[in-house]
């Protein structure tokens, strides 16, 4: 008979790892506790407008590690377009003075070099940074699977990346930034503006453009939704199986073996092992009871930084309002949305160059901030209700500032707070890609097994600060590969 394993969590982890289950010979089940897979990788329609929640680009659309897990999954497939902007971001401060990040490294240096000639210096260091962290490649097989000759192969290539990681793996990007000194007002309040007021790695940042500037961190047209429905399609083709609104409330454990879960109903599922992409805490600590945690995980769950949860005011508009950059971000100082005050301002995506967002003629557009969850926490009834006309209200107002004469053409308005976020995904306090990459543990992870605890693996975005599609989708296939090693079976993919 096959082995069983049941998934829990349908996002793209939980997708990933249905996928390469079932691929090796395994009866597989995900069991979602939505009625749509694909997690926080998800979109809604409101009056033939599509509003996406996730994907503004995605790591791998081109080559590398990544690459060939979206083409085993269905992710990319001979019909996906994808569209590489060259634009990455235009910034805004209060006085409107504007700011672009290129995402060609050569031509953004240029740029800044026409801007601020006073700090060459520091900008050819900045992009050389950058260039060189481009040669980082994800490694295909879990660090249980790799041994000293993978890693001594990719010594030569990867010493740039590891000069880098010396040098700066302990630095914020504010303190990244005084390394660089730069003179220009008008790059440090940019810079400083949308990661320098916070505990972001440097690494992250430098690392960041690096992907763009290959053309491997394109936009998939279409976005989330379709994404995930591609991943399910794959899935049930080759014979997996979904379970929808199906909330696990334990994981079942006989003697450290794990042997199937229980469900909110009293519904016992057995299965001979058990993956977890579902959110991070909830697994250890509430499915698991806090039984098996180790001392690195206890560190990270009570000092780890999560990412503030999001607001996001999706708005449809009844023309084609062109845009400049896909993404639009005002850092002015001093502003408030509803009952936010925006730390780190807002950005606007204008969706009209994916013909898919919205009806022929007109455009998606969404608005997202941070809103910390201690003020959604217990935000309720028409408490609640009030405030999310409130932030209607709000962000019509500065959309209005973006795009002078918009609102008359605003036909939709939907606003998904971090109480949605969590209603439909269970993410702990809204952090929707988990832990905060920072100066601490941007070159760490938490491992996929948990101590003395048997035939259970954890998959899934929080075990690496950032989070986001690509560590999701490859700790699925990762998980598969441990399986098939304990099984003694040769693990097999394919596209």
């Amino acid at each position: 008979m096959k082995k069983k394993v049941i998934i829990i969590g349908g996002g793209i982890a939980g997708l990933s790892a249905g996928i390469y289950s079932v691929m090796n010979g395994f009866d597989t089940e995900i069991l979602e506790m939505h009625s749509v897979a694909g997690g926080q990788c998800t979109a809604w329609e409101r009056k033939k407008y599509r509003f996406d929640y996730c994907l503004h680009w995605l790591v791998g659309t081109s080559k590398g590690a990544f690459h060939e897990i979206w083409k085993e999954t269905n992710v990319i497939n001979n019909e996906t377009e994808i569209i590489n902007h060259e634009v990455h971001s235009q910034i805004f401060d209060k006085d409107r003075n504007k700011f672009i990040i290129y995402t060609n490294i050569d031509r953004w240096e240029k740029y800044l070099l026409e801007m601020a000639p006073e700090d060459s210096k520091a900008i050819r260091r900045m992009c050389n940074d950058m260039r060189k962290s481009g040669l980082l490649e994800p490694f295909a097989l879990p660090p249980e699977l790799r041994n000293p000759i993978d890693y001594i192969r990719i010594i030569p290539a990867m010493l740039p990346i590891l000069i880098l990681v010396k040098k700066y793996g302990r630095l914020t990007c504010a303190a990244y930034f005084d390394k660089l000194d730069f003179k220009s007002e008008k790059i440090k309040s940019a810079l400083y503006g949308i990661y320098g007021e916070r505990n972001f790695s440097a690494l992250a940042f430098i690392f960041m453009l690096a992907w763009f500037n290959q053309k491997n961190a394109g936009y998939i047209k279409g976005g989330s939704f379709p994404l995930a429905q591609r991943m399910v399609e794959k899935f049930e083709r080759l014979g997996g199986k979904i379970s929808y609104k199906k909330r696990v409330e334990k994981i079942s454990v006989e003697n450290n073996i794990t042997k199937g879960v229980i469900l909110n109903d009293g519904t016992q599922i057995l299965s001979d092992y058990v993956i977890s992409t579902a959110d991070g805490y909830t697994t250890i600590y509430k499915m698991l009871e806090g039984k098996y945690i180790s001392k690195k995980i206890d560190f990270a769950y009570k000092n780890w930084e999560l990412f503030t949860p999001l607001v996001q005011v999706s708005f449809g508009i009844n023309k084609l309002v062109e845009y400049a950059s896909p993404i639009t971000i005002n850092i002015s100082k001093g502003l408030k949305i509803g009952r936010t005050q925006l730390e780190y301002g807002y950005s606007i995506m204008n969706y009209s160059y994916d013909t898919t967002m919205a009806p022929e003629g007109k455009t998606a557009i969404v608005m997202r901030y941070e809103s910390p969850w201690k003020l959604w926490e217990n935000l309720e009834g028409e408490e609640y209700k009030n405030e999310k006309f409130q932030i209607e209200s709000d962000a019509t107002g500065f959309l209005e500032l973006e795009y002078p004469g918009i609102t008359k053409h605003i036909e939709v308005i939907d606003v998904a707070t971090p109480k949605t976020d969590v209603r439909y995904t269970g993410v702990k306090d809204g952090a929707y890609e988990g832990f905060m990459p920072s100066k601490e543990n941007t070159m760490k992870s938490l491992d996929m097994q948990l101590p003395k605890l048997r035939n259970f693996l954890m998959a899934g975005q929080w075990l690496f600060p950032g989070g986001g599609l690509p560590p999701s989708a490859q700790t699925g296939k990762w998980s598969v590969q441990l399986i098939c090693k304990k099984e003694k079976q040769k693990f097999i993919s394919y596209i």
